[in-house]
């Protein structure tokens, strides 16, 4: 009976005629009469599906099992798990928790279950009324969009280095782009309350003329100070990855100095630890840890479970937010790195940058600084987004005259020479624990581009007419009768003058290369020797004399200088 009904089920698409009917009587049937190892299936059931299905009511496997908050973000909202008129330091506390929550997703974990368990976030136009935390909760979402779109850009990141899926959650917004000067403004406010708490004249008129951030005049300057510096550390973050992000790295300048501000920032926001956990009722006492705020208390606004659903095609998984002071030291070593990248020349030889990359792998940089610097390295499929690899590969060769030639720049070998160094350049930016793998895999690649080159090569040599084998005493003949005097004076020695002329161009290849330099020396000397030699057996030659020449190998190991002697 089980099979007849399974057979009769057949898949259509849900649409709007589509009607649902309760399959509770027939589900209990088929399980009074399956035997153990039965399965029943519709037609439309393979191996994949098999393997990617989810056993239902299984807490590990199902996430909806798990849930125990909220069942939607209204729910969450009503029942007044988020509100808006919150003390100020409620707000600092949410602006600590959602950095540590940002902190948590460049580790490697998703949106849902980090900065998007932030309920602000999910519905951020309610909040328009609370300016600070309005402008706060803008721009740290237009960060993490800008994040997530040059990661994604730059596809260096493994499954466990960065989550990109976005699940649908409100990444995007109207007015993203006004973020800062809505972060402006209340930083202007913000900056003239404190001006007015530091001025001991107008301190007793903060009240007549500035609206205060909190009730207490005592405690106005430690508030100010530490939510000025959560804001202009936001700000300074945000215009580091704008200037990062211009092509040819025309914003490195302007990012460097927003990346220093930004660093300045981060330590007074770590120094404003010990003033908002001194004023905070429920600070934790002893050790923090493994708080998420410099306060020690539990920010509001935050539901864990509240995307679970989403989660739905993956099992659940567990995760824990970094502590406050972990975040802090995240971002600070995220813009170290950022800022080793803005100090890298904008010209550098490919080998130059290549030790770049593998130096700056040393300090083990997280997935958002390496992505910035193989965005910064290779764009548009060019080096720093202006030479072409031909041009690149030209000028590691020591070969500058063939820069232009389209010939060259269209051979099917530089072509794949340049992808090659591309990708190595986009290995070197990867996880370290995966470099190993690709750098075999590309390794094998330059092998081939090898193996193939020298075939080519000695197909041309077996092509090439090689002479019949010349003894010493057949050369001494064929050329006892040559009359040297009778051959043109420019013939016998432009060889030696052209060959001079070359290696004193290569001088300038090698400036730093002692070995070659000090064979291009012994060539220039056997050149000059050379052409010397030639315009004495010229002169002899004319004089009626014949003088004695031999040869010897006393300034370069393989290539002769001509020893004249009178006969």
């Amino acid at each position: 009976m089980a099979e007849q009904e399974a057979n009769c089920l057949t898949a259509f698409p849900a649409g709007e005629q589509t009607v649902w009917a309760d399959v509770s009587p027939f589900l209990g049937t088929v399980c009074r009469e399956l035997e153990v190892g039965e399965l029943i299936h519709g037609e439309n059931f393979n191996l994949f599906e098999a393997m990617s299905a989810l056993e239902i009511m299984d807490p590990k496997m199902d996430s909806g099992m798990t849930s125990c908050g909220y069942n939607s973000v209204e729910e969450a909202i009503g029942s007044g798990a988020a509100p808006i008129k919150l003390h100020l330091l409620q707000t600092i506390d949410v602006m600590d928790h959602l950095l540590a929550c940002e902190a948590t997703w460049h580790k490697g974990h998703s949106l849902a279950q980090t900065v998007f368990t932030c309920l602000y976030l999910l519905n951020l136009e309610r909040t328009s009324p609370n300016s600070l935390l309005h402008a706060y909760c803008k721009v740290t979402r237009v960060t993490c969009n800008l994040i997530r779109s040059f990661v994604s850009q730059s596809r260096t990141h493994e499954e466990e280095d960065f989550f990109t899926m976005a699940f649908g959650l409100p990444l995007k917004g109207e007015g993203d782009d006004k973020c800062l000067s809505i972060l402006n403004a209340v930083d202007e406010t913000v900056a003239r309350q404190l001006r007015a708490c530091k001025n001991s004249v107008t301190r007793k008129k903060i009240a007549d003329d500035y609206e205060s951030l909190q009730p207490d005049p005592d405690l106005e300057e430690g508030y100010c100070k530490a939510v000025l510096s959560r804001l202009r550390f936001r700000k300074s973050f945000y215009h580091a990855l704008t200037y990062m992000g211009k092509p040819q790295g025309r914003g490195l300048e302007m990012a460097h100095k927003h990346i220093v501000s930004g660093l300045s920032e981060l330590a007074r926001i770590r120094e404003s630890s010990d003033f908002l956990s001194s004023i905070s009722s429920r600070a934790c006492k002893g050790e923090f840890d493994d708080r998420t705020t410099a306060s020690g208390q539990e920010a509001v606004g935050f539901d864990a479970s509240i995307n679970s659903r989403l989660l739905s095609p993956t099992p659940p998984r567990s995760i824990n937010i970094l502590s406050w002071k972990m975040a802090i030291d995240y971002f600070e070593k995220l813009l170290q790195d950022l800022d080793r990248i803005c100090l890298l020349p904008l010209n550098p030889t490919i080998e130059e940058a290549l030790q770049f990359a593998v130096d700056f792998q040393k300090s083990q940089p997280d997935l958002v600084s390496r992505s910035q610097l193989q965005l910064l390295i290779v764009q548009d499929g060019k080096l720093f987004g202006r030479d072409l690899l031909s041009d690149v590969i030209c000028r590691a060769m020591k070969m500058p005259h063939l820069a232009n030639n389209r010939d060259f720049q269209r051979n099917d070998s530089v072509i794949q020479l340049g992808r090659l160094i591309l990708n190595l350049l986009r290995i070197l930016c990867t996880n370290i624990a995966y470099q190993h793998r690709k750098l075999g895999k590309s390794l094998q690649e330059w092998d081939a581009l090898l193996h193939q080159r020298f075939v080519q090569t000695f197909e041309l040599l077996q092509k090439s007419q090689v002479p019949e084998p010349l003894s010493y005493f057949q050369f001494k003949q064929s050329t006892s009768y040559i009359n040297l005097a009778s051959l043109p004076t420019q013939m016998q020695f432009d060889y030696f003058e052209a060959a001079q002329k070359d290696l004193k161009k290569l001088r300038h290849c090698f400036p730093k290369d002692s070995e070659r330099l000090h064979e291009i020396q012994q060539l220039e000397h056997v050149a000059e020797k050379n052409r010397i030699a030639l315009n004495v057996i010229h002169f002899a030659g004319q004089a009626g004399c014949f003088p004695r020449v031999s040869f010897e190998f006393s300034h370069h190991p393989l290539f002769a200088v001509a020893v004249i002697k009178r006969s």
